[in-house]
């Protein structure tokens, strides 16, 4: 009940936002995505009955790989995206902002002023990454916490 009074509120506080006003965010997410190759191994899920029937195997993977892939976009185009192995931290976040977002917000808004959006995930609300984004002057949007964009990841 909470979160969804939060999300009214944000809802309320944005409502007289102008089209023009919206048009000066740089969105941004990242997703993880797992990738299943190399040697799978078979599960077996069977009786002592079954134990020759084939459709009581199934294939697993101990570990498998995984990629991020992070991306922004604007209502004036489509910004960087960027893929790499492993999982998201508040140093490697940053790296991305550094390398991604800096350029696309560049290139994107060509030096006029800009609000940065993203989730409230561990690593974009880490000190390190709030410090970054202050001395850098990145004006970031407020986002609810558990928001719908970041309920669906997993």
């Amino acid at each position: 009940m909470i979160q969804k009074r939060r999300h009214f509120l944000w809802t309320k506080a944005h409502l007289k936002w102008t089209a023009a006003k919206w048009k000066t965010v740089l969105w941004s997410d990242e997703s993880k995505f797992e990738v299943l190759f190399g040697k799978l191994g078979h599960c077996v899920i069977r009786t002592k009955e079954d134990k020759d029937n084939s459709s009581c195997y199934q294939r697993s993977v101990q570990k498998p790989a995984s990629l991020m892939v992070w991306g922004c976009m604007s209502a004036c185009g489509m910004g960087s995206l960027h893929i790499w192995k492993g999982t998201i931290n508040a140093e490697r976040y940053i790296q991305v902002l550094e390398q991604h977002m800096l350029p696309s917000r560049h290139c994107l808004f060509q030096g006029r002023p800009c609000i940065f959006q993203h989730d409230n995930a561990r690593p974009h609300t880490a000190s390190i990454t709030t410090s970054w984004l202050r001395r850098r002057r990145i004006r970031v949007l407020k986002w609810p916490a558990c928001s719908p964009d970041a309920t669906k990841k997993t």
